[in-house]
């Protein structure tokens, strides 16, 4: 068996690492929101119906959570840098078929093929920057990792918005293509390679977590518009829980597996990719409904939009390094709980502010307590996970984090919406405000688990000296 590569690398080379990692993580990251407000332009321009452009946005992310612990086993394989690059190269490719689409089905075709390069990118980018990094410094690199991710995922609207609005919507797509196409030769000329065990591809176990995966976000994403009692939804996710029961006890009886279940006996492992769970749910549902609560019910345009939400995403981007080099002074258990806390006060303050009339500056503050949460929890749980396993273990650890990421994003929207529904709709402002109240009082309780599932994030002080993976 050949040992992996993950001698730590020298400043200079570590530099790039995170240089080219968060780059290829902004983009990925970017493109999972970017259209959401350009959807009236494209409806116009390609004739698409309702349903057509809800699969503009969901075939993105059912690609993407969907095939994302298949990168993470395809860099561990094949090579992440190999296959970091193959993955950004698809990406672009399939940018440039977005831009260039005359109809939605082409559209719909090229945002998931798009899903299976970021599904390349996103697991394998941690992976190489876990790598790359020594234990000592990996919290603060992770921190300044997540915190350009973030600004991505909420800046996305806001850019598409923008670029529709000033220029032709494909502009939304052809941005990557220059930043992509600087980015590629650069990873392999600047990347040093590194791979997990060397081990056969686990065949069976990839296409049961795929197929798990996938029905659990179609489902997921399709609980509000057919019904969650709907035959295809219930369906749907019964599939889903079905063959992810078959792939846990597959994967406990593997000599290889995919995924080794002993990584769960890791409280680390285990608390911290729950954790990591809620605080996305929670924060993709407030990205997905608080701009539009700025433009439906308060009446801004997307620049407009973007210039008030900086009070969050600056503070997401200023403070996550910081939140990154705590770790390794208070452990991740305070930063988890602490963090989720914060955030859990600010939505709650929102939902019990918010109203047509609400002035904006009473929003301000809700929102920094809210940033500075997720900026102290965000990296805080990321370095849980990785650092609970063995470095060749690590593409494996990073690719469920993420999986579980994107997971709870589709969820959060789904729980939110149908808290929205419940109670209110986009018929008016007033209509809009008593649904989005609900909605974000679900992203204040989803922070709340979250922080529960952080306490049993083990201590600095009790922590053993090894990772799980090592001792089992």
């Amino acid at each position: 068996m050949t040992l992996p590569s993950v001698t730590p690398a020298k400043p200079a080379a570590t530099a790039w690492v995170l240089a080219l990692t968060s780059i290829a993580s902004f983009m990925v990251a970017l493109d999972a929101l970017v259209v959401t407000t350009a959807l009236t332009t494209i409806r116009l321009d390609l004739g698409a119906s309702m349903e057509a452009l809800e699969w503009t946005v969901n075939a993105y992310g059912l690609s993407f959570a969907g095939l994302l612990l298949t990168g993470a086993a395809l860099g561990d394989r094949f090579g992440r840098r190999r296959m970091f690059a193959t993955g950004l190269a698809l990406f672009i490719v399939a940018s440039a078929v977005c831009a260039l689409s005359n109809s939605v089905g082409w559209l719909i075709a090229a945002r998931a093929l798009q899903g299976v390069g970021a599904a390349l990118v996103m697991p394998i980018a941690m992976a190489l920057l876990s790598a790359a990094f020594p234990r000592e410094q990996r919290a603060k690199a992770l921190g300044v990792f997540g915190s350009i991710t973030g600004l991505a995922l909420i800046a996305g609207p806001v850019v598409g918005g923008a670029i529709a609005h000033g220029f032709a919507w494909q502009w939304i797509f052809w941005i990557n293509l220059p930043i992509g196409l600087v980015a590629l030769p650069l990873v392999y000329s600047r990347l040093e390679e590194s791979r997990g065990a060397d081990a056969e591809l686990d065949g069976l176990g990839l296409v049961l977590v795929t197929g798990a995966a996938f029905a659990l976000v179609w489902g997921l994403m399709h609980a509000n518009s057919a019904g969650w009692a709907s035959a295809k939804v219930a369906g749907a996710l019964i599939l889903g829980v079905v063959l992810t029961a078959i792939f846990v006890g597959y994967q406990r009886r593997s000599l290889a597996p995919l995924l080794p279940i002993r990584l769960f006996a890791s409280i680390g492992f285990a608390a911290g990719n729950v954790a990591g769970f809620a605080l996305y749910s929670s924060m993709y549902g407030v990205v997905f409904f608080l701009p539009q609560f700025l433009q439906t019910v308060q009446g801004n345009d997307p620049l407009g939009v973007g210039l008030r939400l900086l009070p969050w995403t600056a503070t997401l981007f200023v403070f996550a390094p910081v939140g990154g080099a705590l770790v390794n002074r208070l452990g991740e258990r305070p930063l988890v709980v602490g963090g989720l806390l914060l955030q859990a006060i600010g939505f709650a303050w929102i939902a019990l502010r918010a109203s047509p009339a609400m002035p904006y500056i009473e929003i301000v503050a809700p929102l920094i307590v809210a940033g500075a949460g997720v900026s102290m929890a965000m990296p805080a749980a990321q370095n849980a996970v990785v650092s609970s396993v063995t470095p060749a273990e690590i593409g494996k650890a990073s690719g469920v984090f993420n999986m579980l990421r994107y997971f709870g994003g589709a969820f959060g929207v789904a729980v939110m919406g149908a808290a929205f529904a419940a109670a209110g709709s986009f018929a008016t402002p007033g209509t809009f405000a008593a649904g989005f109240i609900p909605a974000i009082g679900v992203a204040a309780t989803l922070s709340l688990i979250g922080a529960m599932a952080g306490s049993w994030l083990p201590s600095r002080d009790s922590k053993s000296t090894g990772p799980v993976s090592a001792r089992v």
